[in-house]
């Protein structure tokens, strides 16, 4: 029979769902029973009451013990206090109050610096925007980052889109974020990680805000979310160049910046004040996506709806690639409808292959060219 030590390391490799982390180092086997009869009591200390994951946590341990010859798992729960919920904030994300009266410099929220901004962070901040409303910059967000996370990449997304909120209905997250003390931990579908208004506001309700709130949530959603240091966040931005534009170009001052466009003129030019936008201040264009190029007849002929060499122009002009052109069909729309993306569901598909074409040029074409370093300090 295993011995409780034994039963310990078997747990081990078993990761908290929501947390990413072995449930032995984040403190939450309490206490393992060795029986007689062959069975094992384990006792679990969930991080909050209610927690949606709990049939998941038993079924991962559960799984795990049965290899070492074990017929019966009595699996029983309780709740992490008040005191030990902080100390595993701290422990995963920090304490905010070590950062306060840092003020609001360059890449910095109010009392914690932005992760993300932190010479040395690994993970690569993508601006996903758009001059106007209507050209599918969303639905692109969605489908890159699913696509990204296909590869085998971390990825979060923030839905920046205050007003126009999107992200959750489309990506198919079928939960709220879990309050843990002051840390909010996202939800997750299609291994993508995501925070949005919309899961703050009753459904129908409209957010009527004016910058100082919009500002405010753009800062929780970057300093109290728990993003584990993904390799990816992208940001679904707001059309247009507004008050959200800017904050996040200065909490993310390593961003890159990707526009989305369709093919006619009159969508091409506005694109343009995004990346004028983004030459103010300072953020790299990277590449141009064309959405909406054509759209296939039952004749199988391409009929280009929009005009077309829209994106062509505009990554010419800027001296930028043109990442891909995708196609206007049913089922692109259908899956940000439905919370099925066609990255994830049909990534043999015409739209797929372009979405997974797109996510592997920026993963591996086109990095950043800049080096950070935390060594490296340029003495005065």
């Amino acid at each position: 029979m295993p011995t409780p030590d034994q039963i310990i390391e078997a747990l081990r490799p078993v990761e908290d769902p929501e947390l990413h982390r072995s449930i032995v180092d984040l403190g939450m086997v309490r206490n393992v029973e060795v029986r007689a009869d062959g069975s094992v009591a384990v006792l679990i200390a969930l991080t909050i009451a209610g927690c949606p994951l709990r049939n998941e946590i038993q079924n991962r341990v559960t799984g795990a013990l049965v290899p070492l010859g074990v017929t019966t798992v009595a699996l029983d729960f309780t709740v992490m206090t008040d005191q030990e919920r902080e100390d595993l904030r701290i422990k995963l994300h920090g304490n905010p109050g070590a950062s306060a009266g840092q003020g609001q410099a360059h890449g910095h929220a109010e009392g914690r610096k932005v992760p993300f901004a932190e010479v040395g962070s690994k993970t690569r901040p993508l601006l996903i925007a758009s001059g106007k409303g209507g050209v599918g910059k969303s639905t692109v967000t969605t489908n890159l980052a699913v696509a990204l996370a296909a590869q085998g990449y971390s990825v979060g997304v923030v839905d920046a889109d205050i007003y126009g909120y999107s992200i959750p209905r489309m990506l198919g997250t079928d939960r709220d974020p879990v309050a843990i003390d002051q840390m909010l931990i996202p939800p997750e579908a299609w291994g993508v990680r995501c925070i949005s208004i919309g899961y703050f506001v009753p459904e129908g309700q409209a957010v009527i805000w004016r910058g100082p709130m919009l500002h405010k949530a753009l800062e929780q959603f970057l300093t109290d979310v728990f993003w584990d240091e993904p390799d990816f966040l992208l940001i679904d931005m707001p059309p247009g160049t507004g008050d959200i534009a800017l904050s996040l170009s200065q909490y993310l001052p390593r961003a890159e910046v990707f526009v989305v466009t369709t093919p006619q003129p009159a969508a091409q030019k506005v694109a343009r004040l995004s990346a004028a936008m983004a030459a103010k201040v300072n953020l790299p264009v990277r590449g141009i996506i064309e959405n909406m190029s054509w759209f296939t007849g039952d004749d199988g002929k391409h009929y280009e709806i929009f005009g077309n060499g829209g994106g062509q122009e505009l990554a010419d002009e800027l001296g930028v690639p043109l990442l891909g052109k995708l196609p206007l069909v049913p089922a692109v729309r259908e899956g940000g409808d439905d919370g099925r993306p066609v990255a994830a569901v049909d990534p043999g598909s015409e739209a797929g292959l372009v979405f997974h074409e797109m996510a592997r040029r920026i993963a591996t074409e086109l990095k950043p060219k800049k080096v950070f370093s935390a060594s490296l300090k340029i003495n005065g």
